[in-house]
């Protein structure tokens, strides 16, 4: 997920003005990516899930026509410890652009995932998945740190059932820090609205064991297998789209301005 040029449709190489942003829709695979290779999954025009209203505030002194929001969204396919998850989507919101100084600054905006059931469940087997009782869901949720420019952000993961005590993390007390690398160049699909597609893995990272989880801590750390060192995988493929702020507060004065000439 560094930066690296996409080729843009009828012109020369550009430098990709984002490292993250778009939408893509999760379709089932039954086994796990090969390192380097992506989770393929059909995907959608970008913004789609959440549009541009997780903007955040752009820092004091910077041009606005210089910096940019960024929306990405993926559907991860996880390995976990001995747990495989097609992850549903996960939408990421940013800023980033120039500082007064000639810096690369960047802002966080939001993070949007839902959970996604575990196979089978608290057990590990059939009876998990049939019984009410002993489902497990996973949910990604942001562990607080990111840089689009180079790739990394992190994340913990919440687990959740009807026996999980609340709190129950993968991450609990560390959030797992991912460095995601290019499966392949990127690729322009749209000019308007810019919607650039790319492929990112990392097979690199430790997963921590789960903690908050009260009783079930050992059990659950056992059935999914945690902590574990090596073996593990998050794996994308996804797509993004951008707009500057002069353009988000244009935009934004237009749809004011329709709505107040609909209500006269």
């Amino acid at each position: 997920m560094t930066k690296s040029p996409a080729a843009r449709p009828g012109s020369s190489p550009v430098r990709r003005v984002a490292a993250v942003a778009g939408a893509a829709v999760l379709a089932g695979t039954a086994a796990v990516c090969a390192p380097g290779v992506a989770y393929s999954a059909p995907r959608v025009t970008a913004a789609a899930a959440t549009g541009f209203r997780d903007c955040p505030p752009l820092p004091d002194g910077v041009d606005p026509t210089r910096w940019k929001c960024e929306v990405h969204t993926a559907a991860p396919r996880l390995a976990l410890g001995n747990a495989t998850v097609n992850l549903a989507p996960i939408t990421m919101t940013h800023a980033e652009g120039p500082m007064p100084d000639g810096r690369n600054g960047q802002v966080w905006g939001a993070m949007h995932s839902s959970p996604t059931a575990v196979p089978g469940g608290l057990s590990g087997t059939p009876v998990g998945d049939r019984a009410a009782v002993l489902r497990l869901a996973i949910q990604p949720e942001y562990g607080g740190r990111s840089d689009f420019y180079t790739g990394q952000f992190s994340l913990r993961f919440r687990l959740l059932g009807p026996l999980v005590p609340h709190g129950c993390t993968i991450g609990a007390g560390a959030p797992i820090d991912f460095q995601m690398k290019r499966s392949g160049p990127s690729k322009w699909v749209s000019q308007d609205p810019p919607v650039i597609e790319f492929s990112a893995y990392d097979d690199t990272f430790a997963a921590p064991a789960a903690g908050h989880c009260g009783p079930l801590t050992g059990a659950l750390n056992h059935r999914l297998g945690l902590p574990a060192a090596t073996g593990n995988l998050l794996s994308y493929d996804a797509s993004y789209t951008f707009t500057t702020y002069d353009q988000l507060a244009t935009n934004h004065d237009d749809k004011e301005q329709k709505g107040g000439n609909l209500s006269h």
